[in-house]
């Protein structure tokens, strides 16, 4: 178990999840949630596919702005088939006394979780990735977070 910076803070009223947190999944598909974050989630939360491989896992009130967002979605087929992909792998969890959840067989699989996995903070949810998807993608970005950052930044006040 390895743990790296915070996972959760506020900036006003705003929650703000981040960090990153390495555990394991067990064989009967248990994680354990860092114990910092499990007040902000609350009783139960929504844990679904994520892009990227990963899964999120979603208070129950950025759930709920999330879904009256997609509501508003035109009726368009790729509307359509993103809230297939979205909603179907969307499940309600609650943490178990030792504070883990259980993620359903269709979401480890699709998600690729085996044993060492890292759940990380990105603002108003938790992202659960394979540890390695997870070093997968820190590799292959590496050397363009900078640009990613100029493009994205360069035109906003600091």
């Amino acid at each position: 178990m390895v743990h790296s910076g915070y996972m959760w803070g506020k900036v006003g009223d705003y929650m703000l999840l981040m960090g990153e947190y390495h555990h394991t999944i067990d064989e009967k598909g248990r994680i354990t949630i860092p114990s910092k974050v499990r007040y902000d989630l609350g009783e139960s939360f929504v844990v679904t596919r994520g892009l990227d491989r990963c899964l999120y896992v979603y208070p129950k009130q950025e759930w709920e702005t999330i879904i009256t967002k997609y509501q508003k979605l035109p009726n368009t087929k790729d509307a359509r088939n993103f809230m297939r992909f979205f909603l179907s792998g969307a499940t309600t969890c609650e943490f178990d006394k030792q504070g883990r959840i259980n993620i359903q067989a269709p979401l480890i699989h699709y998600a690729e979780l085996k044993k060492d996995c890292v759940i990380v903070g990105v603002s108003d949810h938790l992202e659960i990735w394979s540890q390695e998807l997870w070093q997968q993608l820190l590799d292959e970005n590496e050397e363009n977070f900078s640009v990613m950052a100029d493009s994205l930044f360069s035109n906003m006040e600091m």
